[in-house]
């Protein structure tokens, strides 16, 4: 008896605006080979249990319009359970899958890179709102969460000049900076502090100190959550499936805006209006990631998951779908687990507006 080809699609890790997308692309591409698309639920929790469903045309319709993702998702880590990628292998024998396509960040890679190395079929589309994964010029969700930073900078300007405060702004960016740096530089922020380029305390503070003296009444600085000073706090912070440290336990913005406000007060080489200076912060947190995509999203989601249901049709596993220039290419999937930082020569760009 004749069985259509079929492939499983799943999204893991933070949501991001784009996941729609790239599920739109993959089951259209897809279904117009003759090949069939099962969603698994939940991202690797799926794959674990089987649970989803077969998309078709009309389940796709339009979706690239919405934010989050249709298949739901999770931060399960499947070798992190007993027998956890051959639980997997047995699934998809199961289900009658030939090949997975994995949507998702350098930890949802990570394992679909594992799987690879163990004889199953698997296909990586770069998915994070941080832009950190190399080979790559971009990924999808990343110019939604600037765009969303940008805008939130913009109107805090406004009160920060009408109170003469200085505000902290936290985008997300564990690792790396370019979230904050893209919405820093678009929203003209007085300073932006990543974890790529570390700053003193003492540096912070002339810039602060130097724009009070020179009668500019506020500041806004934009720090990426993953950002250190050289005297960081030594608390243990408790870490997800993936090792990662939930940073919302740190209060980085907090802890600024009480040093900088604590440090002008007590300056008594300042002018007096000095001495009631007041420091707000703002955590920005899931807001960069909600919401509909942006145009840039929605096209450059689609047309990886199209890439991706092309190289499912030709049986082209163990690589991951990138964007190289304005061309959608195929990489090597180990390749593209390695980190990409904020580039040097933006950041010193970017230094010409710290003042």
């Amino acid at each position: 008896m004749y069985k259509p080809r079929r492939i499983g699609i799943l999204t893991g890790g933070g949501d991001c605006p784009g996941l729609n997308a790239v599920i739109r692309g993959v089951v259209e591409s897809c279904l117009s080979a003759g090949v069939q698309v099962y969603g698994l639920y939940d991202g690797w929790r799926g794959a674990l249990t089987g649970e989803g469903r077969t998309l078709s045309y009309a389940d796709v319709e339009g979706i690239q319009t919405e934010g989050g993702t249709i298949l739901g998702s999770s931060r399960t880590n499947i070798l992190k359970v007993d027998d956890g990628p051959e639980t997997v292998r047995m699934r998809m024998e199961q289900l009658g899958l030939e090949g997975l396509i994995a949507v998702g960040g350098d930890d949802t890679l990570g394992v679909a890179n594992h799987l690879r190395k163990i004889g199953i079929n698997v296909i990586g589309v770069p998915k994070t709102i941080d832009n950190d994964l190399s080979c790559t010029d971009y990924t999808f969700g990343f110019d939604t969460a600037s765009n969303i930073a940008m805008e939130c900078i913009d109107r805090l300007h406004t009160t920060a000049e009408s109170h003469s405060r200085c505000i902290i702004v936290e985008c997300m960016g564990r690792h790396t900076g370019h979230i904050a740096l893209q919405a820093g530089v678009a929203a003209n922020a007085h300073l932006i502090l990543i974890p790529e380029y570390p700053k003193t305390f003492d540096e912070i503070m002339r810039l602060v100190k130097s724009r009070h003296i020179h009668g500019e009444n506020y500041t806004i600085i934009v720090v990426a959550e993953g950002f250190e000073l050289s005297k960081d706090e030594s608390k243990e912070l408790e870490v997800d499936q993936f090792g990662n440290k939930n940073l919302s336990e740190k209060g980085l913005a907090k802890e600024l805006a009480d040093m900088i406000e604590k440090e002008m007060r007590s300056d008594d080489t300042l002018p007096e209006e000095c001495r009631t200076f007041e420091c707000r912060y703002v955590v920005l947190g899931h807001i960069q990631r909600g919401g509909s995509p942006t145009a840039f999203d929605r096209v450059l989601g689609y047309r990886l998951g199209v890439k991706a249901g092309q190289m499912a049709v030709e049986k082209e596993y163990g690589k991951m779908v990138a964007l190289s220039g304005i061309k959608i290419i195929a990489v090597e999937l180990d390749q593209a687990l390695e980190r990409k930082d904020v580039d040097e020569d933006f950041y010193a760009a970017a230094e010409l507006m710290f003042k």
